[in-house]
């Protein structure tokens, strides 16, 4: 009798849908949840949630019906903005190393067109403090536009931050003049030759100031280096000690200032400044100090009746001046643009490169003569450039 009282009574408490009444709040809880979980908006964050969830094994039943759902299921908008996706990323890409490409040429280009306009310059007006005084002006005053029309932020400079940077326009103003005193006296492959051997003074300076002691395979990348300058020294048509000294002085005073840019701009973390408004500054402020040193040295040669005096075309020479000026800015500049986009190594080869295409198209352009010695020792130098740039870099404290 009790137990069919007991059937009695769950007959009775039967809900709608199925279910007793003493499991009706479970059940009506696992219906509400199922309606969320089948809503399209809501399915990604419920499956988070109950994928969180500790024993909760229901996530297989939804994962399955997930995966056995129909294709019409998948919203259309999803889909036909997944193919598009993955091709918008691939011309990024592509459109990248065109961008890259493009302005490797362009370094190149603007070094080659800067020695030539350069060396035609210095050739009727052998005046290299003043040649020197004109560039960085004219780099002066793009600094000033590039800041004035938004297209790259001025920097807010602190006397601590100029203290820090006078040195480096020292060493950099000094690195142009004797290049183009160098320029002005031997061919423009002489020049760069002997510029090749810049890795030299990299490798003394950095033990004498930094106290770093380089590698077996360093010192030995230094001998090609060493030695083609020399073989190319003792064969070349042009060689003059002024322009030979000059161009071992630019090595100097440049990896002078590469060597104390590290010690000196250690620890300006609390001041940071980008390279390109850094290489802005030292540029306004190599000019300023150039502007005496020209005076002193060629302020009373250079004047309108000496120049007329030499029968040289005005028009003609400004013009060939301020191409120069231009080249060399953009391609210093170009070369920042670079190494910001590309790893040292890769901006180190490419700058290897781009002296061997510079001593070839002057080559080729003032028709210099070279013998194969000449030639050999060139490709012996250049080639201990390259090795160099591969051991330095390729370690992780130096990349």
């Amino acid at each position: 009798l009790k137990m069919q009282g007991a059937a009695a009574a769950l007959r009775s408490s039967t809900l709608p849908g199925g279910c007793r009444a003493a499991v009706a709040a479970p059940c009506a809880s696992r219906h509400a949840a199922a309606a969320v979980v089948s809503s399209p908006a809501l399915q990604p964050a419920v499956l988070r949630v109950v994928s969180g969830g500790r024993g909760l094994r229901p996530l297989s039943l939804l994962e399955d019906g997930r995966r056995n759902r129909t294709p019409a299921s998948v919203s259309p908008a999803a889909a036909a903005a997944a193919v598009p996706a993955g091709d918008a990323e691939e011309r990024g890409d592509i459109a990248g190393t065109v961008q890259l490409g493009a302005m490797i040429v362009a370094w190149y280009l603007l070094n080659i067109y800067f020695n030539i306009y350069n060396k035609q310059v210095l050739k009727v007006m052998p005046f290299p403090y003043t040649i020197t005084a004109f560039q960085l002006a004219f780099g002066s005053l793009l600094i000033f536009v590039m800041w004035a029309t938004g297209l790259h932020p001025a920097p807010k400079l602190s006397l601590a931050q100029l203290g820090r940077i006078a040195p480096l326009a020292v060493g950099h103003m000094l690195g142009t003049v004797f290049t183009n005193m160098s320029l002005g006296k031997v061919a423009v492959s002489f020049t760069h030759t002997i510029k090749a051997s810049e890795p030299f003074f990299t490798v003394l300076l950095s033990a004498l100031f930094l106290g770093k002691v380089p590698s077996l395979p360093v010192l030995g990348s230094l001998v090609p280096i060493v030695g083609g300058v020399a073989l190319a020294s003792m064969t070349e048509v042009s060689f003059n000690w002024i322009g030979f000294w000059s161009a071992m002085a630019s090595n100097l005073t440049n990896q002078s200032r590469n060597v104390l840019s590290k010690k000196l701009l250690a620890g300006d973390d609390k001041e940071p400044m980008d390279d390109i408004n850094l290489f802005s500054v030292i540029t306004i402020l190599s000019f300023l100090l150039s502007l005496p040193l020209m005076l002193f040295a060629e302020g009373v040669k250079f004047t309108p009746g000496y120049l007329q005096s030499t029968g040289l075309n005005l028009q003609e020479l400004c013009i060939r001046a301020a191409l120069a000026g231009f080249c060399f800015h953009g391609y210093q500049k170009l070369s920042y643009l670079i190494l910001s986009r590309v790893s040292p190594v890769t901006h180190s080869v490419a700058n290897c490169v781009k002296r061997v295409v510079v001593i070839a198209s002057s080559v080729l352009f003032f028709r210099t003569p070279i013998s194969p010695i000449n030639a050999l020792g060139t490709g012996a130098a250049l080639g201990g450039v390259f090795l160099y740039s591969r051991l330095t870099r390729t370690k992780p404290k130096d990349a």
